[in-house]
């Protein structure tokens, strides 16, 4: 199962209203790659379409798809929207994640434990 945080919700409404859209696909997935060149990056595409093997997860007006291959990577986590002094973004919490780069837009998994550089 795959959750967005109340912030991330709102967020993603606020984002659905200013494109008059009365819902919103949000297709999450992972890639090969990364800040190290190797691991997993997350992807987050909006207004995404859903295909017949996608994992659908509803809340809140907001549906999120998420391919079959992607699905063990992300399975448990979160999507969340936070807005601090200095930054403002999504971010997920990954309970398969071993290991993140800086950034957080790269992470490790069990079985692949070598650690990011620091940027």
């Amino acid at each position: 199962m795959i959750t967005i945080s109340p912030s991330a919700v709102e967020r993603l409404q606020r984002l659905s209203k200013a494109q008059s859209a009365d819902s919103m696909i949000l297709r999450l997935g992972v890639s090969p790659g990364g800040c190290s060149g190797s691991g997993y990056q997350y992807q987050i595409t909006p207004n995404a379409t859903q295909d017949n093997n996608d994992h659908v997860f509803p809340n809140s007006g907001i549906e999120i798809v998420v391919d079959p291959t992607s699905y063990p990577y992300l399975d448990g986590a979160e999507l969340d929207y936070e807005d601090t002094l200095m930054t403002s973004g999504f971010v997920f919490h990954n309970p398969n994640a071993t290991s993140a780069c800086a950034c957080g837009k790269s992470f490790h998994v069990r079985g692949e434990e070598e650690q990011f550089p620091t940027h």
